[in-house]
């Protein structure tokens, strides 16, 4: 009796091990070329469209979105307005987004995020900043 529960344990394990290994994760074209390729700390390694302001703003919530422009101010403690040729969006970028860069009014920036649109506002949670060169 004690060597069938030891087994059917020892069995379920292995069965659970390799389920496990089964899961999770991008599975389709590229697949394999996106796991060689990526870093140890990973993510999605596809491209994101460039859009506009006024493409944000009509976007749905919770959006990915990638723009490139200018911060023009601070408006409050992680807020700030956002431009580039088509308008102007509110962005919320917290602290650790920065990653060490100072930007000015003057530097162009890659911003990508997600839409957050309320009943009537719209804006972008930033989830990465980059500034151009």
């Amino acid at each position: 009796m004690m060597k069938k529960i030891t087994l059917a344990t020892l069995i379920a394990l292995c069965s659970a091990t390799a389920f496990a290994q089964q899961t999770g994760g991008f599975n389709g074209p590229s697949a394999q070329e996106a796991q060689t390729q990526a870093a140890p700390q990973g993510g999605f390694t596809g491209t994101t469209a460039l859009s506009t302001v006024k493409d944000a703003q009509t976007m749905k919530d919770d959006q990915w979105v990638m723009l490139e422009g200018f911060i023009d101010q601070r408006i409050d403690h992680d807020k700030y307005i956002f431009r580039d040729s088509t308008g102007t969006l509110n962005v919320e970028i917290d602290g650790k987004r920065w990653q060490g860069q100072n930007v000015s009014p003057k530097d162009k920036i890659r911003i990508e995020g997600k839409v957050d649109k309320d009943w009537n506002s719209v804006e972008v949670d930033v989830k990465s900043v980059k500034v151009i060169k």
